[in-house]
């Protein structure tokens, strides 16, 4: 789960943090075309077997974001009482085991296409690839990609 939540969190923060800056723009190829290659080259996958993994890699992924974006739309707005709350994370939860779910599935098919060690380290390297790049950002942005954020502000406001 939190390496599902890190991706999600991941791209929205690079989003966020390359629109305010206005220097670079995000291309989603080009950072899935960098973690694709980290992985192959961190997990030793074969061309043979990287034609086997990254479509369902790429199928799981895409079935993890539609979760994903059931999630941002249950919690966009403060529910007004306790029974509304109940009901929100009744709905996060259930999504949550959702999103476990793909993954396990997912995991299954893999290990079916390629040897499970390399879909361990598969995953392995694709949660190193984001926190490697978050911390990049961190580097270059600032903590969550807002600037001056290192120099005493958080969030935009002084601490």
């Amino acid at each position: 789960m939190k390496q599902t939540a890190i991706i999600l969190i991941l791209q929205l923060l690079m989003t966020v943090s390359v629109s305010a800056q206005g220097h670079r723009k995000f291309s989603p190829e080009k950072f899935d075309a960098d973690m694709e290659q980290y992985v192959t080259r961190e997990a030793s996958l074969t061309p043979q077997e990287a034609e086997k993994f990254f479509p369902l890699f790429r199928e799981m992924h895409q079935k993890q974001r539609a979760v994903y974006r059931k999630i941002r739309h249950a919690t966009k707005n403060m529910p007004a009482d306790d029974k509304a709350c109940a009901a929100t994370l009744k709905e996060c939860d259930k999504l949550n085991i959702e999103l476990r779910e793909i993954e396990q599935t997912y995991h299954q098919k893999m290990m079916k296409a390629i040897s499970a060690q390399k879909v361990y380290k598969s995953i392995m390297a694709e949660a190193k690839f984001h926190r490697q790049m978050m911390k990049g950002w961190q580097s270059h942005y600032g903590n969550f990609g807002w600037p001056h954020a290192k120099s005493g502000q958080h969030w935009g406001k002084p601490r």
